[in-house]
């Protein structure tokens, strides 16, 4: 019965796994696909490379609409109509002959996307306590890791033996299967009207009151934005550095490895000292690897970019032992409304991230120094997070800063001066 339970266990991992990586392997099997898109359609690579910038728009709104959905309908239900809507627009693209519906496909296809990336979290939230959704958390995230790696592999795998809408059929199919997943592992459930009232009254600005959901979230987004700093100058600055393609696309192997290993090496470390000692561990970590690139890439200006290289793997590492924490910790506090957490959580990160790569955009042909100045102004930004989660409440915070009293003063200089 226990070998029984324990393979009905990983199983039900996998599924949550599938779930997560969802809306990673949508935006990314695609990419090696680009040239034939523009030639079947007759487009022009600007015009190809929008419909990724039309599923980040959609993959943003539909952070926000699950968990209102969710309190209403239910997570069953909310899932099962989001992977209709991915599996019906995936189709729709592999049916696509003009830029216009192909665009407008992947706006809808991210919409659906978003019910796994929101709900997965949420089911974890619910079913297990915070120590065994904490062990979940770190088992499936570095999982996540993976996605934007072997995507693309897997879409030119497919490019090689067939043609590009063979990439869309497959993620049709692969929504199809998650939908019969949900039916055998996520529970039906019944929501009624009065049940919504009484459980799940809370609205986003009130979860957005809560001092240690918001400290967590803010850690997640600036430690999401530092890497993405990196990830969209980094090309530029190993092109600046004389490195070809091939080898430019190599430099994010170690990285990759790197957060898949700090995710797991997490798990031992939290074993042994607790979440919360780990997580101040994983930030000095985190903050360690901010100063070296601060100083190779503003103060010293290295030659070589293996200062950087090693100093961003081993941030991926710690990247990857703090996000399992912090979204556990952000989304325990709201166990009740886990799947409006998690969503707004999302939302929030992934704004966050963006704010960073589009700073570090504007100055890219400064290379490493526009990195330098993107993952500086992060980690400022996870130092404010870790102070406020710190907090119970805005009236904890607000006590934190005490007005200078001149008479106070005044009486304490008096005391120092008889002494």
């Amino acid at each position: 019965m226990n070998s029984v339970s324990n393979t009905k266990y990983f199983f039900f991992l996998g599924y949550l796994a599938l779930l997560s990586m969802l809306g990673f392997i949508a935006t990314d099997m695609y990419l090696p696909a680009f040239k034939a898109i523009e030639d079947t359609m007759q487009a022009t690579p600007a015009q190809v490379a929008s419909s990724l910038t039309c599923f980040l728009a959609g993959l943003a709104i539909g952070q926000l609409l699950y968990g209102p959905l969710v309190q209403r309908i239910g997570k069953r239900n909310s899932l099962l109509i989001g992977l209709i809507i991915f599996a019906i627009a995936s189709f729709s693209l592999a049916s696509s002959d003009t830029v216009l519906s192909f665009n407008i496909a992947r706006f809808f296809q991210a919409l659906g996307a978003c019910s796994a990336g929101v709900i997965w979290q949420a089911i974890v939230i619910e079913k297990y306590d915070s120590e065994k959704a904490q062990n979940v958390f770190s088992n499936i995230m570095p999982l996540v890791a993976l996605s934007p790696a072997l995507a693309p592999l897997l879409g030119a795998f497919i490019l090689d033996i067939s043609g590009w809408q063979s990439i869309f059929l497959l993620l049709t199919v692969l929504a199809a299967f998650l939908m019969l997943l949900t039916l055998a592992f996520v529970p039906k459930e019944t929501v009624h009207h009065e049940d919504v009232e009484v459980s799940a009254p809370i609205s986003y600005w009130g979860i957005l009151q809560n001092t240690k959901y918001l400290g967590n979230v803010i850690i997640f987004g600036a430690c999401s934005g530092a890497f993405f700093a990196y990830l969209t100058v980094w090309p530029i600055v190993m092109e600046q550095h004389g490195f070809a393609a091939k080898e430019i696309g190599l430099s994010f192997i170690p990285q990759t490895i790197m957060f898949i290993v700090g995710g797991y090496a997490s798990k031992i470390l939290i074993r042994k000292v607790g979440g919360e000692k780990t997580l101040t561990i994983m930030l000095a970590c985190f903050g360690l690897c901010v100063l070296s690139i601060v100083l190779s890439s503003l103060v010293f200006k290295a030659e070589s970019i293996l200062p950087l290289l090693a100093a961003f793997s081993i941030l991926a590492a710690a990247n990857g032992a703090i996000y399992p924490i912090v979204v556990n910790c952000a989304l325990q506090e709201f166990t009740k409304n886990a799947a409006k957490a998690a969503g707004l959580q999302n939302f929030l990160q992934m704004s966050i991230a963006f704010g960073a790569s589009s700073l570090v955009a504007l100055w890219a042909a400064s290379g490493e120094v526009a990195i330098g100045w993107g993952i500086l102004v992060c980690a400022i930004l996870v130092f404010i997070g870790y102070k406020l989660r710190a907090n119970d409440s805005w009236s904890d915070v607000k006590a934190n800063f005490i007005t200078p009293d001149p008479a106070r003063i005044a009486l304490e200089q008096e005391e120092l001066n008889q002494k």
